[in-house]
C-alpha cells in the first residue's frame, strides 16, 4: 500500500491551534503549564504549542524535552543499545501542570516511561497529554486528554509524523508495515 496523506501542513496547524486552546481552557489559563515534549518529534510540537499559547494568553510557557529512552520496559529486550538524546525540562514540575506532548500514541507504553521519567523529575500537580495523533490499540489504560486526530489503524499499518524541524516538512502519512502481525490463532 502507498502512503497517503492524512493530514497536511494546515491540517496539522488547525490541530495543534486547537489543543493549545483546550491547553489553556482546561487549565484556565496558562500561569502554572510546563509543556514536555517526548523525543524526537514531540520537542517541536511543544515548542509550536507553547507560541500559540503565548499568543493567545502573553505567558511564555517553559518547554522542556524529555528523553524516556532508560525508562522503556522493553530495553532489556532491545537488540540494540537505544540512541540517547538529552532529557531538558527547565523549570521545576512541583505544583506544575505538566503536559507532555507527542506525536503518535499507540500503546500508552512510551507515555507510561514518560510520567515515570516527569515523576523523578518532581511532583507535578496533574500531568495531561497531548498527542498529534490517536491511533488506538492501547495496552494500558491510559487516555490522551488532547487529540489532534484520531487515526484507528490496523495492527498492520504504521502513522508516520513528520515535521518541519526534524523532517524538513509537516505531513502526517499512513502505509503499510513490514512488520509481521501476530497471528491471534496460534
Amino acid at each position: 500500500m502507498p502512503e497517503k496523506i492524512l493530514m497536511s501542513p494546515v491540517d496539522m496547524e488547525r490541530a495543534l491551534v486547537r489543543i493549545a486552546h483546550e491547553i489553556v481552557e482546561r487549565n484556565k489559563g496558562a500561569e502554572h503549564l510546563v509543556l514536555v515534549g517526548m523525543q524526537t518529534r514531540g520537542v517541536p510540537l511543544a515548542k509550536r504549542l507553547a507560541a500559540t499559547i503565548k499568543g493567545l494568553e502573553e505567558i511564555s510557557v517553559p518547554v522542556g524535552s524529555l528523553d524516556i529512552s532508560l525508562y522503556r520496559d522493553d530495553l532489556s529486550s532491545l537488540e540494540l543499545k537505544p540512541l540517547l538524546h538529552r532529557t531538558n525540562v527547565p523549570t521545576d514540575v512541583t505544583g506544575k501542570h505538566v503536559v507532555l506532548v507527542d506525536d503518535v500514541f499507540y500503546t500508552g507504553r512510551s507515555i507510561r516511561a514518560a510520567m515515570d521519567a516527569i515523576m523523578d523529575l518532581g511532583r507535578p500537580q496533574t500531568i495531561q497529554l497531548a498527542v498529534l495523533v490517536d491511533r488506538g490499540h492501547r495496552e494500558l489504560p491510559i487516555r490522551a486528554d488532547y487529540v489532534g486526530k484520531n487515526i484507528p489503524t490496523s495492527m498492520s499499518e504504521e502513522i508516520k509524523v513528520q515535521v518541519m524541524e526534524v523532517d524538513g516538512e509537516d505531513k502526517v502519512t499512513i502505509l503499510q508495515s513490514d512488520r509481521e502481525v501476530p497471528d491471534e490463532n496460534k
